[in-house]
């Protein structure tokens, strides 16, 4: 099977961004990459989002020897079993676009962007932000393209939320949505705010937010990166490694705002405005984010209030990293799921 060579990572830029909380970002920048081609009639887009700090590198090897916006160079993308061609998410039949999310640190406008007004970077003045947020700024990057809508919108985790976001946001725009490792709303598990910001600012370079010309904060950034992949289920080694690279990358203050998003997160009351979307669940019996109870709850809830929903769990044992870490057990549902569409 043919794979994705030679990604690069591409930058959209957009200006007065409206954000929920009334405030407005002077410049929006969003991170993304492109995979296949977009036909004359564009209307064979699919918009990939990521998890909690992930990046929008989702697909193929980046340029060789090219740092891409966080992304380290060569690197494979983290759904890279599932997008390509004759892959899942097929590359000869779909255009996707994948996303880095709002206030992330992988190259998209975010606490470690530089503020217009003050030329330093915005730190912790960076405004609160809104899985509504997120989806709105990515509205504009898809309207870029002109497209007259998606075919779906898919993501982990995170990225879940953000598809059931869109899906609440812009009814019909999308013919479906893949959600996976998720929920329509964020379990009160993933909680601990306040213990996140007293950790980071524990650090001895925390310099009440102010770290950037201080050395920066990365021994605590990638302590908690590996505590977090152990409880997703990845090998302590593997951990220990992954964690030491992402933390040179990444921003404590992306942990914070993304985290804060996640917390307020809920459409469980907007089901109505799902009915013109299907819906494909996917979830790990092991996962220890998104249990099984809750799961099947949030499933029948949504097929009770007549959402067209497709409820899938993942035998794998590789909790909530299941479906890219074990991408081959779901792959086949997810083809068939786009090609019904």
């Amino acid at each position: 099977m043919a794979e994705l060579a030679e990604i690069e990572s591409k930058l959209f830029t957009t200006h007065d961004f409206r954000l929920e909380n009334g405030q407005t970002l002077p410049v929006l920048e969003l991170a993304y990459e492109t995979y296949g081609t977009l036909i004359p009639a564009r209307d064979n887009a699919v918009l990939m989002v990521h998890g909690y700090t992930s990046s929008h590198h989702a697909a193929g090897r980046n340029v060789k020897g090219k740092e891409g916006r966080g992304v380290a160079a060569g690197a494979a993308g983290w759904f890279d079993g599932l997008i390509g061609p004759g892959k899942a998410v097929d590359t000869n039949r779909f255009f996707v676009i994948s996303v880095n999310a709002l206030g992330s640190a992988h190259g998209s406008t975010g606490p470690s962007s530089i503020d217009p007004k003050t030329k330093k970077p915005y730190g912790p003045t960076f405004p609160a932000i809104t899985m509504r947020d997120m989806a709105a700024s990515q509205k504009r990057l898809v309207d870029s393209f002109n497209l007259k809508g998606l075919v779906a919108v898919v993501g982990p985790s995170m990225g879940g939320f953000q598809s059931f976001q869109w899906a609440a946001s812009y009814p019909g725009f999308m013919k479906g949505i893949a959600a996976s490792v998720t929920a329509p709303r964020a379990p009160g598990r993933l909680g601990g705010l306040e213990a996140l910001q007293k950790r980071l600012a524990d650090d001895p370079n925390w310099n009440d937010g102010w770290y950037y010309e201080n050395g920066g904060i990365p021994g605590t950034l990638e302590q908690i990166r590996y505590e977090t992949l152990l409880n997703y289920g990845q090998g302590e080694a593997e951990a220990k490694a992954a964690a030491r690279g992402w933390a040179e990358a990444y921003d404590g203050h992306s942990l914070v705002t993304l985290r804060r998003a996640i917390d307020g997160f809920d459409i469980t009351r907007q089901y109505d405005r799902l009915k013109q979307t299907k819906v494909l669940y996917v979830i790990s019996k092991t996962d220890k984010l998104f249990d099984l109870t809750s799961c099947v709850a949030h499933a029948l809830d949504m097929r009770q209030a007549g959402v067209d929903v497709t409820y899938v769990e993942m035998p794998s044992n590789k909790g909530h990293m299941a479906s890219h870490a074990d991408a081959a057990m779901w792959a086949p549902i997810l083809a068939a799921f786009l090609k019904d569409l």
